[in-house]
């Protein structure tokens, strides 16, 4: 199925206006990805009947790109196997802080609600290692089930909230498809259930009655067209990152540079189906945007500044934190240098190493920052690294190392000469049900969204922890699911 480009939001079809239906069912998932896979097989397991239409030839849409993590805590038996107390108020509490325009309702479920979703999920038929990698990381290197994620050792934070690692991985070696276990579980689960799937088939269109309420969905399917009545829609399409023309209106910063992060389908078909609907988005505006420094984890000892030698961020917290603030810095530019005695060059470095000097003069005149500045800003942190401290920007004593052994080397974290990567996280607004909100108040009838359609957790580089897309859109799927199964059950009985 092509993409849907473009801003245009399809019109919607009236339920008088429809003759005949190929299917009907009580729940219409639109996508297999997390979100809707995990809608289908728990609306199923309520009792509703369940289709699924898929655009592409397969399951897992953005997702199977994805490296395994679940941001998941509460008390889990990985962490209390590992040694790290955790509760669901400390984690509401750093979720709560770490959110630019907070939830309460959905932060609170989310993490009341930790624990049960981590068993559900190896409920599916794999189990997180019982293991923590204590390294600084993008992601463990190997099977290891837990390890630090976000920013929850960073301060401010880190006095908000009682830290705890809540980065679960899929026991998966490496960094890329570690979720795609997940999709292929859940696939098994959905045929168990008698779920059908239909693949290379997209949605054109909502029906709604005179009411407003979504009564099914018009597709194609090459040449094929048709319509399916349902009593509930769950939409689960994927984010708008590869759509040019709504990247350019809501996140131009995505436009620029950076390397862009999703599937061919993540066109925001979904997010423009529920407007049409009458739905509200939310955080459209936001977008995760980052280019990773570590590891090694030794370089975040040095020094992160921008183009006139000043610091602007303490260079511990989680890489798209360190990268949002890199990209307000004026023209985008910011360098980490690093001493002879803390100089690691990276496996695979995106962000290139730009060259060594024997003095800070010569490197302060390659880099064309003004003379002194530089120099200065070294001696600051050194002479207070030596201390154990940053009154500055309270980096933790954990990667305070004075910085004055040369030669010096330099890294380029300046956008368009680093490697950044992002996608976005607005969408529909919902409830904690996963219902679709109007930009009035009240909810567009037998209408809900999940994933990356969803505005939920996620919210922008500054906050976001890794695992929270999985996790989010996993729980919150399965929310939307089981309330779609019952709403249905309500108006058939």
């Amino acid at each position: 199925m092509p993409i849907s480009a473009g801003k245009a939001v399809p019109p919607v079809v009236g339920l008088a206006d429809v003759s005949d239906w190929s299917h009907d069912v009580d729940v219409l998932v639109v996508g297999f990805g997390m979100g809707g896979g995990c809608a289908a097989v728990e609306a199923a397991a309520a009792g509703a009947r369940v289709l699924v239409i898929e655009r592409a030839a397969g399951p897992g849409g953005t997702t199977v790109m994805a490296g395994g993590h679940f941001y998941l805590g509460g008390g889990t038996a990985v962490q209390q196997a590992t040694g790290h107390p955790d509760t669901p108020e400390e984690m509401a509490k750093y979720l709560t802080a770490m959110s630019r325009d907070p939830e309460p309702d959905k932060i609170r479920a989310y993490c009341a609600g930790s624990v049960e979703h981590f068993t559900w999920l190896e409920g599916l038929g794999f189990e997180f290692e019982r293991s923590f990698y204590p390294e600084k990381a993008v992601i463990q290197p190997g099977t290891q089930g837990l390890m630090y994620t976000g920013n929850e050792k960073v301060w401010p934070f880190m006095d908000l909230a009682v830290p705890a690692p809540r980065g679960h991985k899929v026991p998966v070696p490496g960094d890329t498809q570690g979720a795609r276990i997940v999709i292929d579980l859940l696939v098994k689960r959905a045929a168990e259930l008698g779920i059908e799937v239909r693949y290379e088939t997209g949605a054109t269109g909502l029906v709604l009655d005179d009411s407003g309420a979504v009564a099914g969905v018009t597709w194609r399917r090459f040449e094929e067209t048709g319509a399916i009545r349902a009593r509930a829609v769950v939409l689960a399409a994927g984010g708008f990152v590869m759509n040019e023309d709504m990247v350019a209106e809501h996140v131009p910063q995505l436009a620029e540079k950076p390397f862009v992060l999703g599937s061919t389908y993540d066109d925001g078909l979904g997010i423009r189906l529920g407007v049409s609907a009458g739905g509200a988005t939310r955080h459209m505006d936001q977008a995760f945007i980052t280019c990773p420094v570590y590891p090694p984890a030794q370089l975040l000892t040095g020094v992160i500044v921008n183009a006139q030698g000043q610091r602007f961020v303490a260079g511990d917290s989680y890489h798209s934190r360190t990268s949002a603030f890199v990209l307000e810095q004026p023209g985008s530019v910011a360098y980490l240098i690093v001493d002879a005695e803390h100089m690691q060059r990276p496996e695979f470095p995106l962000a290139p190493f730009i060259d060594g000097w024997e003095t800070v003069t010569e490197m302060e005149r390659a880099l064309r920052i003004p003379a002194g500045r530089l120099a200065a800003t070294l001696q600051r942190y050194s002479e207070n690294a030596a201390r154990g401290e940053d009154p500055d920007f309270h980096k933790s004593p954990e990667w305070l190392a004075p910085q004055l052994a040369g030669p010096w080397g330099a890294f380029d974290l300046t956008l368009g000469k680093a490697l950044y990567a992002g996608f976005t996280v607005g969408g529909l607004r919902t409830s904690v049900e996963g219902e679709v909100l109007r930009e009035g108040g009240g909810v567009v009838p037998g209408l809900y969204a999940a994933g990356a359609c969803a505005a939920n957790l996620a919210q922008d580089g500054k906050g976001y922890s890794s695992g929270t897309q999985l996790g989010e859109s996993s729980f919150f799927g399965r929310r939307a699911g089981r309330h779609a199964a019952r709403a249905t059950c309500r108006a058939t009985s």
